[in-house]
């Protein structure tokens, strides 16, 4: 796992970082693991306007990330704007639990092998406005998972989209929300406000303790906050189940075809397994776990949730855990089932 820190302007970042790959002769156009198609292109410049609204500094970080590649704007823009609107994969699990003396946040990240070598962990702070956050990420600009200087911490999981849109995609919303929100009551009120294009949850921890899972796509939102959330990549909530991919489909998925292919490919890494596990495991719970279950969690001590096969190229390629209230951060940088949990000191809170 690369670790990078970014500072001044966001182009000034991007800049930076896509030099950084430029010395090293590694061009990120040469590292997509999916095509850059003409459907990819045509969606990406339909997004334009929404970000040229709401988030233009994030346009300016992927041009200074495309001038230092030397590679074409548009098709950088095509790759990270079309990105879970048009996923390859859906994968990764999250939880949160909260109570007087514990706030915790927990993912394992799910993804490509193959790719594993360009993931990254970051620390932003930049003078153009945006808190400062750490996070960790498979596809440069856009966040995963990641916490602010404010204890606002954030996890997603992507969910095969049914309905596509012009709009913020999983991972440029992840990280919108951490530049711009110091607790989940302000982020649960941009992501009501803001166009969204793909179909995701996002799960929210803040440092006073507040947690909520948020399911949405381009057509609807819906928000659970109890004692404790979860996801995988289906919807559970009643209001957001005609957003997943339906049965029928399922069943037949030889006969159904969508713009982005055939959906017998589709693959969402045994979703309801890994779902039935967080929840299994946290119900089973007399009161809020701590650290140490939550560490046995996602290591897949309770059930199905980072056993993968790596022969088959997937894996949990690293697992983190955030903990608002004492503002600590835990990652291991593997599959947790084979690593260890190492605290992370570096990013300084306020």
């Amino acid at each position: 796992m690369y670790h990078v820190h970014y500072k001044g302007t966001h182009y000034e970042a991007g800049f930076r970082w896509g030099s950084l790959l430029f010395r090293h002769q590694n061009m990120i156009l040469e590292n997509i693991p999916f095509e850059i198609t003409p459907e990819r292109m045509d969606y990406s410049r339909s997004c334009l306007p929404v970000y040229q609204k709401y988030y233009p500094e994030i346009l300016e970080e992927i041009r200074g990330l495309a001038d230092a590649q030397h590679c074409d704007t548009g098709i950088l823009q095509a790759v990270l704007l079309s990105m879970y609107a048009i996923p390859p994969a859906c994968c990764c699990s999250c939880f949160a639990v909260t109570d007087d003396n514990t706030i915790l946040l927990g993912r394992n990240s799910d993804f490509l092998t193959d790719l594993e070598k360009l993931n990254m962990n970051v620390i932003y702070r930049l003078s153009d406005g945006a808190y400062a956050f750490t996070g960790n990420t498979t596809a440069f600009v856009e966040i995963e998972d990641g916490i602010n200087e404010y204890g606002l911490a954030i996890g997603l999981t992507s969910v095969f989209p049914v309905v596509r849109k012009p709009g913020f995609n999983a991972g440029l919303l992840l990280r919108y929300l951490l530049e711009k929100c110091r607790t989940v009551p302000e982020a649960i009120s941009c992501i009501e406000k803001l166009p969204i294009g793909s179909a995701q949850t996002l799960t929210l921890a803040d440092s006073g303790g507040k947690i909520a899972v948020v399911e949405c796509c381009a057509e609807r939102t819906e928000i659970s906050c109890t004692g404790f959330v979860c996801a995988t990549n289906r919807f559970h909530l009643p209001q957001m189940e005609p957003y997943n991919l339906p049965d029928t489909a399922k069943s037949d998925l030889s006969q159904m075809k969508t713009k982005s292919g055939n959906l017998s490919e589709i693959d969402d890494w045994f979703a309801q397994i890994r779902y039935e596990t967080l929840q299994s495991a946290l119900t089973d719970k007399a009161s809020v776990p701590g650290l140490s279950f939550a560490r046995g969690l996602l290591s897949g001590e309770y059930g199905f949730l980072c056993q993968y096969d790596r022969s088959t190229g997937k894996d949990t390629v690293w697992s983190v855990i955030y903990d608002p209230k004492h503002r600590r951060i835990y990652r291991c940088e593997k599959n947790p089932g084979r690593g260890k949990f190492t605290e992370d000191l570096r990013f300084k809170f306020i």
